[in-house]
């Protein structure tokens, strides 16, 4: 799961990067308005922690332009603001949360949880696609009931791809939601090919048919034979 945090406060940010690290999440700051402007333009993500008070822009134009760019990504506002009139105007421009200042980390991280279930999945924390069931709640992959141990590169990759079953997904796409930023220090996908092969053949091995298949020159797409 990728998340980019767009708040000013250093401190604040660098401990939401800490904390959220922990629990396996791929963080990016952008510590302005520009940055957060330019990462949302060039990159998807699955949640966007929002400050709506930037030192150089009022962040409910970030969350409009995502809204007009028809966006997808998950928004939480986190704000020092106990206004009404923001809460409603962050709602209304299409926020899926807004959280006050100061926050308790595990509050954000169960908040984002919530909006990854309800966004990819109906809210629903037990995932089934074909023979393989997911608890979510608790990170567990079983395969006709058998127990599939996962790495979380692995575990996420396989959640995208059944958030994204039955369509065509780029390598570059994928690469951007497992790595973030640090993907375009990769000079080759081969880290990809790696765990994707892995994911299959834990999956097989276990019983399930060879869901993964390769879209020569663009990517993969994820659906039953």
């Amino acid at each position: 799961m990728k998340i980019l945090i767009v708040e000013d406060e250093i401190a604040l940010a660098q401990g939401m990067v800490s904390y959220l690290t922990h629990e396996k999440y791929i963080c990016e700051i952008a510590s302005n308005f520009k940055q957060g402007y330019e990462k949302i333009n060039l990159y998807d993500y699955d949640c966007i922690l929002l400050d709506i008070g930037l030192p150089d822009g009022d962040g409910l134009e970030l969350l409009k332009m995502l809204k007009t760019k028809k966006k997808m990504d998950g928004v939480i506002i986190i704000s020092a603001k106990d206004s009404l009139d923001d809460r409603i105007n962050g709602l209304n421009f299409g926020a899926d949360d807004y959280l006050l200042k100061p926050f308790h980390l595990p509050e954000l991280n169960a908040r984002i949880h919530a909006i990854m279930r309800r966004r990819s999945f109906d809210g629903n924390p037990l995932i089934a696609f074909d023979v393989v069931t997911i608890d979510s709640s608790a990170r567990l992959v079983t395969v006709k009931g058998h127990d599939v141990v996962l790495t979380m590169k692995e575990y996420d990759l396989l959640l995208y791809f059944i958030a994204n079953k039955n369509r065509v997904v780029s390598k570059n796409s994928i690469a951007e939601h497992l790595w973030g930023d640090n993907m375009d220090q990769a000079d080759s996908y081969n880290f990809l090919y790696s765990h994707i092969k892995n994911l299959r053949k834990k999956l097989m091995d276990k019983g399930a048919p060879d869901y993964i298949q390769t879209v020569y020159g663009i990517g993969y797409n994820f659906k039953t034979p």
